[in-house]
């Protein structure tokens, strides 16, 4: 069985899979822009160089601006005049609102994934829940982080809603930069396959409430294992 696609941490040509139209280089910025900050390149509350980043995308200025400006949208960059741009950093307190209001927005997929899921959307993610599995024995942290991302939108995209799947992605992207470090806590990818697997078997029987209370209690924990990993480095 192949490994599904990681995200690629590149400028891409597109919008994706069924556009309608090519993406302006504004946006083919932001997309990479988003790729960094997700992959923890750039890390929140770091200062991103207008210029450099022109030169590193062989752009001029103005879409890198309108790059920003989409980010800051997405609530993904601060923008303070000549203080310049940032990575945004979230409070402890909004970070701990904001996982426990995708645990909600995850659960809802879940439970109208159990209700609505197809069957190839069924093996779609039993398939990228093997391959998360064998990514965890290869010992591959990085190859582990973009299957799981893939695996929570094949989750989505289940759900077969257009505003629930479409507001538990824009919250992930929020809370992305966070997401990573809880990923490398210890126990975090061993725990992570067992809660996929109890999503994945509720899906399957259609057990929707079983199917939302597996998701929302995956997010809750990497939630609780978050506050404790910021508490460790940052205690003020």
């Amino acid at each position: 069985m192949s490994t599904p696609t990681a995200y690629a941490f590149t400028v891409e040509s597109d919008t994706g899979a069924g556009s309608e139209r090519p993406a302006t280089l504004s946006e083919t910025v932001q997309k990479a822009l988003e790729n960094l900050i997700f992959s923890g390149e750039f890390k929140p509350g770091e200062r991103l160089d207008e210029g450099e980043l022109a030169v590193r995308f062989n752009a001029s200025r103005t879409p890198v601006r309108e790059a920003f400006k989409a980010l800051e949208g997405l609530g993904l960059v601060e923008i303070r005049g000549r203080q310049g741009v940032t990575v945004a950093k979230l409070s402890l307190p909004v970070l701990i609102e904001m996982f426990h209001v995708m645990a909600s927005l995850e659960g809802l997929c879940a439970r109208f994934a159990a209700r609505r899921a197809t069957a190839a959307q069924k093996r779609a993610l039993a398939e990228t829940h093997e391959a998360l599995t064998a990514a965890l024995k290869d010992g591959d942290t990085q190859r582990f982080y973009d299957i799981n991302q893939i695996f929570h939108d094949q989750l989505y995209a289940a759900s077969n809603t257009e505003y629930v799947a479409e507001q538990t992605r824009a919250l992930r992207k929020r809370v992305a930069p966070y997401r990573r470090y809880v990923t490398n806590q210890p126990g975090r990818m061993n725990a992570t396959i067992g809660e996929h697997q109890r999503i994945i078997d509720a899906i399957a029987a259609a057990d929707a409430q079983a199917a939302e209370d597996a998701a929302s209690d995956h997010v809750n924990l990497l939630g609780d294992d978050m506050v404790d990993f910021i508490a460790a480095i940052s205690p003020s």
